[in-house]
Formats: C-alpha cells, structure tokens, sequence
C-alpha cells in the first residue's frame, strides 16, 4: 500500500495499478521458451506425444526441474518403449530425474530428481524403463 501525504489510495486507484503493470514471461530457457510456452506446447500435444499433467508441470515448476529437448525426447523413448513392453504406469528415469508417465494416456504424472526422493520408493507402476 501506497502512502501520500498522509493519504491511501482507493481501492480503484489500486485495481488500475495492479491491471496496468505489465506480465512478464518468467525466465526463458536455451530454446528460447518460458516455461508457460513450453507447458502449453506439451499441454496441447505440442511436438511429441506426451503431455505433461497439470501435477507434473507444478512439480517440474516447484522442484526448479528444466528438460532440455534432448532430455524430453529421450523420455518420449522411454514411453514408447513402455508402451510396446505392455506397461500401463511406467517409471521413467532420464539422467537424475524420474517421471511417472500413464502410458495408455501418454501423460507425464509427476516429476522427480533423485536427489529429492527420500527413500527411492515409487508406488503404483508396473514396469520401469531406464534411458
């Protein structure tokens, strides 16, 4: 809140303030993309298959977790090949980082680096694909 001489902005005064200030676009990655594109892009099926979940997109978000576009493609592989393996709920390890992906829905559940798990226990899959 403002204070001038002794006054305080109305409420109005405020609203316009807030509508009026310009939305950044978070930070870019090497592609060039913020990561509300790239969410967008894998939302709507963007360039691969996958998707990621709104869960996912938090978790990468929360965890400061950043794919490059080798490390996404290498976990669509990693889908795929879950997929002709007859896998429904897959552990996904790419480098240090492991993904939880519904393979029928093809969408990334949630995201991890292994230096956050605590005890390297995942629940409810049924196949594992490491690349």
């Amino acid at each position: 809140m403002e204070i001038s001489k002794n006054t305080f902005l109305s409420i109005d005064q405020l609203a316009d303030r807030i509508q009026s200030k310009p939305k950044t676009d978070g930070a870019k990655t090497t592609e060039g993309l913020s990561f509300q594109e790239i969410l967008a892009q894998k939302s709507e099926g963007g360039t691969g298959s996958l998707r990621l979940s709104k869960h996912a997109a938090n978790r990468l978000s929360d965890r400061g977790i950043e794919l490059s576009a080798d490390q996404w493609q290498r976990l669509e592989g990693g889908a795929r090949k879950a997929e002709r393996k007859g896998i429904r709920d897959s552990l996904v390890i790419v480098d240090d980082l492991a993904f939880i992906v519904n393979v029928p829905n093809q969408t990334v559940v949630t995201a991890m680096d292994s230096t956050r798990t605590d005890e390297n226990v995942f629940t409810n899959i049924n196949g594992a694909v490491i690349m």
